[in-house]
């Protein structure tokens, strides 16, 4: 509830005061669904989760009272201070993780649960995504696009060398976060429908890997055993966030590369969708370790026979959208 009525604060408002409260609520309300596994790893997490966001939320609040002092505004959409602009600029990026501000997030993920992870990945990226696109006309353009490319940059390089299924969805949320930030300043509406799309994909696998109890690549192989249809169509899901044309996630990556080549940034366009083959590699990684690939005999590990616990409706829908949505895309041009 809480979580909710934050979010809600935040994305509705237009004092700073009332942006940073609901901020503030957010973050305490988060914690506890961190540190609520009592294990060492999860209050590690929990603590770094409070350092990085108290951080945040004081650049953030320093940011607005200097814009306050100087023009006189309150307003979210009035900052035009170019100081208050570029500390704005590094609140959001701590509170998003966008490089260079990203170490938090992935050893905070790795964490936490997966419900709660999913959460981090999804839902709390929100305000901060909104206070951007409202702030988005005042903020510096070089800036902006330097840190976007060097996300996508390390959210590729990172992921290749983790094992772990939650740091891999980490690295891979700070590159979409990186595609989310490049289109910023130039169509904000793509960057909440690449934000609503990727927290879509990302939904269905967080859920798809919770049901299947699937926390890194050795359980992954011997997971096909307990719900062989999830398992492929979470195959096809893990594709779709890599943006293969088929699919849903290719129409976020497609409409941003087309909007980029309008702008005359063409090799902005080029670099970004060149990074994006490093993620790429590691989904694909995840698809054939998920579906193609057997454990060898001889290792000990004990097959699990398939469960009959039945796939909830929410991940069979969430499954289908990652995948089916791109036929669709003219209907979600007129209603965005």
């Amino acid at each position: 509830m809480s979580l909710l009525l934050g979010t809600t604060i935040t994305i509705s408002s237009n004092h700073w005061m009332m942006a940073w409260t609901g901020l503030e609520i957010n973050t305490l309300a988060i914690i506890p669904l961190i540190s609520k596994s009592h294990h060492p790893r999860a209050i590690e997490a929990a603590t770094k989760y409070f350092l990085t966001q108290a951080a945040a939320s004081t650049l953030l609040l320093f940011s607005s009272m200097t814009n306050a002092w100087f023009t006189g505004q309150w307003d979210i959409t009035q900052l035009t201070h170019p100081t208050s602009c570029l500390l704005l600029t590094m609140a959001v990026s701590i509170k998003l993780g966008l490089t260079p501000f990203h170490f938090w997030f992935p050893e905070v993920l790795q964490g936490s649960s997966m419900t709660t992870g999913l959460l981090l990945a999804t839902l709390m990226k929100f305000p901060p995504t909104a206070l951007l696109v409202l702030t988005s006309p005042s903020l510096n353009p070089t800036l902006l696009t330097t840190m976007a490319i060097a996300s996508a940059a390390l959210g590729g390089w990172m992921g290749l060398n983790q094992t772990q299924i939650r740091k891999v969805l980490a690295f891979s949320s700070i590159s979409h976060l990186g595609w989310m930030t490049i289109i910023l300043l130039y169509n904000p509406k793509l960057t909440l429908l690449t934000f609503y799309l990727y927290c879509l994909m990302t939904s269905a696998i967080f859920l798809a890997m919770n049901t299947t109890k699937i926390t890194n690549l050795a359980t992954m192989m011997t997971a096909w055993t307990k719900i062989p249809p999830l398992t492929t169509t979470l195959m096809l899901a893990l594709l779709s966030l890599a943006g293969l044309p088929p699919l849903t996630g290719f129409l976020p990556k497609w409409l941003i590369i087309q909007e980029l080549t309008k702008q005359e940034m063409t090799p902005v366009a080029t670099t970004i969708a060149l990074l994006s083959l490093l993620g790429l590699f590691f989904y694909l990684r995840l698809a054939y370790c998920a579906t193609i690939t057997l454990p060898p005999n001889s290792s000990n590990h004990m097959k699990h026979w398939q469960t009959n616990k039945s796939v909830h409706i929410l991940i069979t829908t969430l499954i289908s959208l990652s995948i089916l949505l791109l036929p669709l895309s003219p209907m979600i041009f007129t209603t965005t």
